[in-house]
């Protein structure tokens, strides 16, 4: 596409012709009209040599005036993806997630399968990331690497099971994990989700030493503590109030989260997980937002050189004719 950068300069265009208009009358020449007298070949000759030093000129400031114009090829718009984030998900597979004090619609449910079901779902709106997936009890483990392939990420989540990785909660280890999956993966932009119900437990590895590793390494660390603050036990004593989350570690949690830029989140409910990760969504928007350039060349000094090269020929013209 063809433009010009300063339109308005095309009102130059008449300026000479305006000077000519306002020449003083007392600088004209003044001639005899002579009707019968025949025109000789020397004075046709004289009136075209006249004429082409003017023409030339005339041209010379027609292309001077385009060039102040700034003429501009603009091309075709060229979109760029932003650079992507480097999402992990680790998930707590502890003997403790098998406790059904979540709902899902109207079916009481155990905390892994609420885990299950919204990680699920933020997955599915995170296209444009990478995104792994690391599950921690006893010791951590590496279920999906960093890929983009969501639609396996998805399966690996679904086949995950309690005890699959034994039954103590290892987050340190499952933090520390990450950081080298990290670090191995090179991204400047590192997020950790980390959603568990209990406290360290296990592992060589304590949260808050992996917890400055990831600070050294610019990870930013998310935590969820999830569990309902109240649940009715029964037994053959009858009914009572129990606290299913007493053993979650919320302190360290949230130091973690502070230390790296993250944030601690608490998870009561399915209803507050969900809008937990619809939260992290707007804190860490999806890398699939386009930008988008058009390739701009100059064209300026084509016809500037061209006035240049006719304003010298009217030169030599004039030269010749004298």
């Amino acid at each position: 596409m063809f433009e010009f950068s300063y339109l308005w300069l095309a009102l130059l265009l008449p300026l000479p012709l305006l000077l000519l208009l306002l020449k003083p009358l007392a600088r004209q020449q003044l001639s005899l009209w002579l009707p019968l007298a025949p025109i000789s070949e020397q004075q046709t000759t004289v009136n075209v040599q006249t004429k082409w030093p003017q023409l030339l000129l005339w041209l010379a400031w027609l292309f001077f005036v385009l060039a102040l114009m700034r003429p501009t090829w603009v091309g075709e718009p060229i979109r760029i993806t932003q650079q992507h984030r480097d999402v992990m998900l680790a998930l707590d597979l502890s003997g403790s997630m098998e406790i059904e004090d979540m709902e899902l619609g109207i079916s009481r449910v155990n905390r892994l399968a609420v885990s299950k079901k919204v990680i699920s779902d933020f997955i599915a709106r995170r296209s444009g990331d990478r995104l792994g997936l690391i599950l921690f009890a006893d010791h951590a483990y590496l279920q999906a690497p960093l890929t983009f392939d969501l639609a396996t990420l998805q399966t690996l989540m679904q086949e995950t099971e309690i005890g699959l990785v034994g039954d103590k909660t290892a987050i340190g280890e499952g933090i520390g994990l990450a950081v080298k999956r990290f670090i191995e993966a090179e991204n400047e932009q590192r997020v950790l989700i980390l959603l568990t119900d209990g406290q360290n437990t296990s592992g060589s590895l304590t949260p808050q030493q992996a917890g400055e590793l990831a600070k050294q390494q610019n990870i930013k660390i998310y935590t969820i503590g999830l569990g309902a603050d109240v649940m009715i036990q029964r037994s053959l004593f009858g009914s009572h109030k129990v606290n299913p989350s007493a053993d979650l570690d919320e302190k360290t949690l949230s130091n973690i989260a502070t230390m790296t830029g993250g944030q601690y989140f608490r998870a009561r409910s399915s209803e507050d997980l969900e809008q937990i990760y619809q939260t992290l969504d707007q804190l860490e928007p999806i890398a699939n937002e386009e930008q988008s350039f058009r390739p701009e060349k100059n064209l300026f000094f084509w016809p500037l050189l061209l006035s240049l090269m006719l304003f010298s020929c009217r030169l030599v013209l004039v030269k010749e004719r004298n």
